[in-house]
């Protein structure tokens, strides 16, 4: 397990899990969508957020649930990079979620610290950007096939070791173009091309994915996973999505992408107290 991510500005040492907030410059994102579409309203989010205790903000301007439909590049920067730019010294790490190469570039050229692509670096372009900053964290996520299709019906030899190895791959291919293993993190893309039994099984094996040797970025937060066994809406998904973050947690997974951060920090807090006392 690595204890360490290097993200531009930051170094992160992940002897413990920390938290990356959500935050959501999109009229459609599926639990959130339209609450904090404006610039200002993103901007008072991510203050909360960080004072809640996130330690990584994670702005995105287009939505990738399922069925989504795609957002032309200068709509996506026209959402971001204000709120990019309002938080560069709040004091945390500034990540950026897209899979457009345009915007990675003009996110990492007002200082954006961590690229997160749903698609994984699959784009040459993309590749070559990150490689060239030579400092910004990556974060590669595991997806089958496209978000306006990739829930008809995954499938895969085995769930696990299909994931890992694409991961494995595509890591392997950044750290030959330059980027230092350091900078790279691994999300295996819970609910991306992925039945909820296909989540679930990957989620009880997630170590498979931890010994990789990257971190792993774990993002289940209110998702349909969750639904699907409480029967929960999307707004009441709170107590299934800590469950879900401890039981990754507990696994490795060392950066937790999450809606409510105050919550899952608290949960965590108990979960170290139990863990270190004296027996």
């Amino acid at each position: 397990m690595s204890e360490r991510w290097v993200c531009g500005r930051f170094e992160f040492q992940l002897k413990r899990p920390i938290l990356m907030g959500i935050v959501n410059v999109t009229p459609d994102s599926f639990s959130d969508g339209g609450l904090h579409a404006r610039t200002e309203s993103a901007i008072r989010h991510a203050h909360t957020l960080i004072q809640e205790g996130a330690d990584i903000l994670d702005i995105g301007g287009e939505s990738t649930r399922p069925g989504a439909l795609a957002v032309s590049v200068q709509d996506e920067l026209g959402r971001v990079l204000p709120v990019i730019k309002a938080l560069m010294h709040s004091g945390v790490a500034i990540s950026v979620d897209t899979c457009k190469p345009e915007v990675m570039q003009a996110a990492l050229d007002v200082g954006a610290d961590i690229i997160n692509d749903v698609t994984g670096m699959r784009d040459s372009s993309a590749q070559r950007i990150v490689a060239r900053h030579g400092q910004c964290g990556v974060c590669l996520m595991h997806m089958q096939g496209e978000p306006r299709t990739m829930q008809d019906k995954p499938h895969y030899n085995d769930v696990v070791q299909d994931i890992q190895s694409e991961l494995i791959q595509q890591a392997q291919l950044l750290e030959a173009m330059g980027v230092q293993a350091s900078r790279i993190s691994l999300d295996p893309g819970f609910g991306f091309g992925k039945t909820v039994e296909q989540n679930y099984q990957l989620l009880a094996n997630l170590n498979s994915i931890v010994d990789t040797g990257y971190p792993v970025v774990l993002g289940v937060s209110r998702k349909s996973m969750i639904g699907a066994v409480t029967e929960q809406p999307v707004d009441q998904r709170l107590s299934g999505s800590i469950a879900a973050a401890l039981a990754g947690a507990l696994r490795g997974a060392r950066v937790l992408r999450v809606h409510d951060v105050r919550e899952t920090r608290d949960a965590l807090a108990v979960w170290h107290a139990v863990e270190n006392a004296e027996k």
